[in-house]
């Protein structure tokens, strides 16, 4: 069974609008483990307009499932996953004033810089992944870097999906998945999977380990309830 990581930073978005504590992030993690989720994901940002810097370090003492931090590694990113020790980190190549994720990393232009960075949080005994696109070189490129793990960036399967065109929208992901398997990568994969879309895509790519799901999530607890929609992501990941 591949498993469901829930991606909070939605919550502390809502949090943040208002000021206070409400909703409650340790509070909300406790309630998606035992609602069957076998992970939790934060992606904090320099400007800490959702996840903040804190709440790592609070979730950390908390998290007894997979904990994993999802960021740029920048030298204060660095420092927080060293301080916080999650169970994985993602390497994402996302800019400072990027609104959200939006492509995956160079892995052949930027492989001494990745090689550093995930040598630092492996010594650590920090899983890792990056942050790809469904591209094979770029699974190649990763695999020479020492990560643990790949993730998909799924947009793309999303948008194709969304427009009906199935078999277009999952062709190089199972391709890039198939690539990563026989190079001994991890997979995983995320980024505006829903329910929609997540059991053609579970069924299509083979070794998937993890999803990260997020924004789709949260939008669509808002209208069937939060533990509801965990537990519909668990059986179409099943």
């Amino acid at each position: 069974m591949t498993k469901l990581s829930v991606n909070i930073n939605k919550l502390a978005t809502l949090r943040n609008s208002r000021g206070g504590n409400v909703p409650n992030l340790i509070t909300s993690a406790k309630d998606i483990e035992s609602f069957g989720a076998e992970g939790i994901t934060i992606h904090p940002r320099p400007d800490e307009r959702h996840i903040r810097y804190q709440d790592a370090r609070d979730l950390r003492k908390i998290v007894t499932t997979e904990f994993n931090i999802e960021g740029n590694p920048v030298p204060s990113f660095i420092d927080l996953v060293l301080e916080v020790r999650p169970t994985q980190v993602t390497l994402v190549p996302d800019a400072e004033d990027a609104i959200t994720s939006n492509a995956g990393w160079d892995t052949i232009k930027h492989k001494d810089f990745l090689v550093d960075v995930i040598k630092t949080f492996k010594e650590q005994g920090i899983r890792t992944s990056i942050f790809v696109d469904p591209n094979v070189e770029m699974v190649k490129g990763a695999a020479k870097t020492g990560t643990d793990r790949i993730e998909l960036y799924t947009e793309s399967f999303a948008h194709q999906f969304a427009e009906g065109h199935k078999e277009k929208s999952i062709a190089p992901f199972a391709e890039a998945a198939k690539m990563a398997h026989e190079l001994g990568l991890g997979i995983n994969a995320g980024h505006d999977l829903n329910l929609d879309n997540i059991k053609f895509f579970k069924e299509h790519i083979p070794h998937l380990l993890e999803v990260s799901i997020g924004h789709a999530l949260i939008c669509e607890s808002i209208y069937m309830g939060l533990e509801n929609v965990v537990n519909m992501y668990l059986h179409r990941l099943k």
